[in-house]
């Protein structure tokens, strides 16, 4: 099974601070081999390329289309069938502390999205599309650019007004999702809303719309302090293979510094693991025990700390 996101990377302030460099990155097949060299050698200033212009302007960039543009590994990524590139910077206060980059392939099957909302205060009180990618869902795609969503309506006003990730199911079902007609028409099932706040007026929602077929990944899970932020407790997931995760991680918690995820909240890094062989949480061992391998984990920070753990499972 494909999966919507083909590659994830990692880019982290290098000696100096002043620059990116490459720390880390998942790709799915061999036929990346050739995008990955090129990406370990590379350094990005502020403002260059797609991980330094999400430093720069401190809130996802998406850019779905590379050719022309100031993205630096055009010929490269379209050999491997890459065709869009979102880049998440992770900050704790005003200072970076790694971009994330995920990329999408594009095939004729390629059902699902990645979209960046955004809403100024001081301009209106809706939610409007700053860009997505949508492969082949074309009126999906037509509908979702000429929607805008009050603040606590659709999955990017719910996830908008809650300020933590979101995690929506059977959209098809869903009234509360408000594209529920055109996503089941294209077999879009499951969505995920993630929250990220600015310093100023401005909020932005991350928003992935996963199809059956290509899923964006093949298990979502939400984590989230306890009361006491002595350990993570599980929220809320969603999982390919029809687990019942609430079940399973029902009396389970996460110490800080506690494999891949417990390491991404000591830290306050994204972190990407190849191997979870190598994850000793109770997270890592119900992944291995369901046939997964990889692992994203992707820190939501507040204003002053973690407020969620987005890690999904490739």
């Amino acid at each position: 099974m494909k999966t919507f996101i083909r590659v994830v990377e990692l880019w982290v302030p290098d000696r100096t601070r002043m620059r990116l460099e490459f720390g880390g990155g998942l790709y799915g097949d061999e036929g990346l081999s050739a995008f990955r060299s090129v990406s370990e050698t590379l350094r990005f200033g502020y403002d260059e390329g797609l991980p330094g212009k999400a430093w720069a302007s401190g809130h996802p960039v998406i850019l779905t289309k590379f050719a022309n543009s100031y993205f630096k590994r055009t010929d490269q990524a379209l050999a491997a069938g890459l065709t869009c590139g979102v880049a998440v910077p992770v900050f704790a206060g005003e200072f970076l502390q790694a971009v994330m980059v995920l990329f999408c392939g594009d095939d004729e099957a390629h059902v699902g999205a990645i979209e960046l909302w955004h809403n100024d205060a001081d301009i209106s009180h809706e939610m409007g599309l700053v860009d997505g990618y949508y492969g082949t869902a074309d009126m999906f795609e037509f509908n979702s650019r000429h929607t805008r969503f009050p603040r606590g309506f659709g999955l990017p006003g719910r996830t908008w007004k809650a300020g933590m990730p979101l995690i929506i199911k059977d959209l098809h079902d869903a009234r509360s999702f408000l594209r529920w007609e055109d996503a089941a028409k294209v077999g879009i099932n499951l969505g995920v809303g993630v929250p990220y706040r600015t310093g100023t007026n401005q909020t932005f929602v991350l928003t992935f719309l996963s199809a059956q077929a290509t899923p964006i990944a093949r298990r979502f899970e939400i984590w989230v302090p306890n009361e006491a932020r002595s350990a993570l407790i599980f929220r809320a997931g969603d999982c390919s293979a029809q687990t019942d995760l609430a079940a399973l991680y029902a009396t389970k918690s996460i110490a800080k510094g506690e494999g891949s995820i417990g390491g991404a909240w000591a830290t306050g890094m994204p972190a990407l693991n190849e191997d979870l062989a190598h994850d000793g949480s109770i997270a890592g061992a119900e992944a291995r025990a369901a046939g997964f391998r990889r692992m994203v984990a992707l820190p939501v920070i507040g204003s002053t700390a973690l407020d969620a753990m987005l890690v999904w499972y490739l």
